[in-house]
């Protein structure tokens, strides 16, 4: 498969996933995600890789949190779909038999929040600033409650 949002090169057994929209702060789309999901499956099909490490492209941001570009244009049953649909494919990573690290370059905010929260490691760069907003709330981020 030719992906468009996120880049997938492996050597020696490392695997580098960036995800690569740059222009809008790597925020998660609908087209990332599914991208993202198959980049996963064939991750995990592979024997080869021992490691995973997730980045994201440009200076300024590891993932944004949601686009809401796109999520402004959802009905409320179909944002609710794509919440779901990330918290699948963050379970879906948590599940990898291989250590992830989480890159985090520039913002993690909301689903990069959680995205990061859901790796093994988090290096992060002097750049990194990272929030999310269900703390605000008073309740944790989905992928951090089965390590709290």
């Amino acid at each position: 498969m030719t992906y468009s949002s996120i880049e997938l090169t492996s050597t020696d057994g490392i695997a580098t996933l960036t995800f690569n929209r740059p222009k809008a702060l790597n925020a998660l789309n609908t087209s990332l995600l599914e991208e993202f999901d198959h980049a996963l499956d064939s991750i995990k099909k592979d024997e080869a890789i021992r490691v995973l490490i997730l980045t994201g492209a440009g200076e300024k941001s590891f993932i944004a949190g949601a686009d809401i570009t796109e999520i402004a244009t959802l009905t409320p049953l179909a944002a609710k779909k794509f919440a779901q649909f990330g918290q699948e494919i963050i379970s879906k990573l948590q599940g990898l038999a291989i250590p992830v690290i989480a890159a985090v370059n520039g913002y993690a905010l909301g689903g990069g929040c959680e995205m990061a929260l859901a790796c093994d490691f988090i290096y992060a760069s002097e750049r990194r600033c990272s929030a999310c907003q269900k703390s605000h709330w008073g309740s944790f981020p989905d992928s951090a409650e089965p390590s709290v």
